[in-house]
């Protein structure tokens, strides 16, 4: 169950509540769901019921006793625990993981994933003042509000009712791509820098990871094809890790000196170069003889490919670390993604309908701007545990985590769409 079933499932408890008498008020159009704070319990939170305690004239407790029931009697719901004021805690039932449903959703709509209704026949008319930075975000709530099935018309001249703070200079000179992200990615009311800073592949540069991230997940794509296998999507995180796959790609030293004429390590040799960060193709494998293999960087379109090997001695430390644990099996180090780790990717995944919605209610196409860096943050790290190591066979594992990967690559894709901003396939 993903965050907006459970949403639904939530609504659907309201309306019992108030057909049924225990309740008399009008049901929300939305409810929101969200990770527990401090002192709550379970998988999700919702504060549904302090939202409807004044319409209802009950205290938020008592609101809640009367939905919990209606909640625990859900299907996928396991248990519900109001905690606090009158917050309702939910767990959902052990197989309900949200995995399985949240990337065939995402497969299924494609790039539509996200958008709805919320503004369904509604015209948002905007005016707005002869300025770059208010123009270009009239331009992306054009398709942002039409996302959500409303419609936008822009004006120009007073009373003007979208400016945000504008831009110092003229971003024209960072080229299309980072000049709409360095005037959409800012709050409204926050004045954008116009910096070559936008242009740097560096991972301090938010958009340089947001579109590296998408170009890894169609790297992976591709590799995986090389390897003769596809995504299938798991049904929940346990399907992300496969105990039973023997992998070699990541080897621990053994022990003690090496006799005197021992040939060079047999130890894969694991490098990188700054400009391939994250890139499968930095790890090497096999014996290699570091005086027979000069370092050798990617450049232009191959960055983002894996089929391009570096080899060499070590020009820097990967960065980030694979998220997951690493495991030791006779002497050989295997990376897997843990649950652990994998959970605020789903949540960030989870999250992307709630934040398109917001910023076509909103008018805030930099709420999306900073979701896709969230997402592409989250996902780094998991992208790395993907592919198989080594000799490593192919296992339904893979298969699994190369479809959450081709998932966050499209929720990345669909997220610069809105914003005006390209996806390239290679960096």
């Amino acid at each position: 169950m993903t965050p907006v079933e459970l949403s639904r499932t939530v609504l659907r408890a309201v309306r019992r509540a108030v057909d049924g008498g225990e309740l008399s008020v009008t049901v929300p159009e939305r409810v929101v769901v969200t990770v527990p704070g401090p002192g709550g319990c379970g998988d999700y939170a919702t504060n549904v019921a302090l939202q409807l305690a004044r319409p209802a004239g009950k205290p938020a407790l008592r609101v809640a006793e009367i939905l919990r029931p209606h909640l625990t009697d859900a299907q996928g719901v396991g248990d519900v625990v109001v905690t606090g004021p009158g917050f309702l805690n939910i767990s959902l039932e052990p197989g309900a993981a949200s995995l399985g449903a949240l990337v065939r959703e995402i497969r299924d709509r494609g790039a539509a994933y996200g958008h709805g209704d919320a503004l369904a026949g509604q015209i948002v008319a905007l005016r707005v003042p002869y300025e770059a930075r208010a123009e270009v975000v009239a331009d992306a709530l054009v398709r942002i509000v039409a996302a959500q099935g409303g419609r936008v018309e822009i004006e120009h001249g007073a009373p003007v009712n979208l400016r945000p703070v504008p831009a110092p200079e003229d971003p024209a000179p960072l080229g299309p791509d980072a000049a709409r992200w360095a005037l959409l990615y800012p709050a409204p009311h926050d004045r954008p820098r116009i910096t070559a800073d936008h242009l740097v592949q560096r991972e301090g540069n938010p958009l340089f990871r947001v579109r590296y991230a998408y170009a890894r997940t169609r790297a992976l794509t591709r590799n995986a094809a090389r390897l003769g296998f596809t995504a299938e999507p798991g049904d929940d995180l346990d399907d992300l890790t496969d105990p039973a796959a023997v992998t070699t790609g990541l080897t621990s030293a053994p022990a003690g000196p090496k006799p005197a004429g021992t040939a060079p390590s047999a130890r894969p040799a694991v490098t990188s170069a700054s400009d391939d960060l994250m890139d499968p193709a930095a790890v090497t494998t096999g014996p290699t003889a570091p005086s027979a293999h000069p370092a050798v960087a990617p450049a232009g379109d191959d960055l983002m490919d894996p089929a391009v090997a570096v080899t060499g001695p070590a020009a820097a430390s990967a960065r980030p670390k694979p998220a997951g644990t690493v495991t030791a099996d006779d002497g050989i180090l295997v990376a897997r993604p843990s649950a652990a780790a994998v959970r605020p990717l789903l949540a960030a995944l989870a999250d992307h309908p709630r934040i398109l919605r917001a910023a076509a209610v909103d008018r805030g196409p930099d709420r999306i701007a900073r979701h896709l860096v969230a997402v592409a943050d989250a996902a780094l790290p998991f992208l790395l545990t993907v592919l198989p190591h080594g000799e490593e066979k192919p296992s339904a594992a893979h298969r699994a985590r190369l479809a959450l990967a081709e998932a966050v690559g499209t929720v990345l894709a669909g997220g610069l769409s809105l914003l005006g901003i390209d996806a390239p396939d290679h960096l």
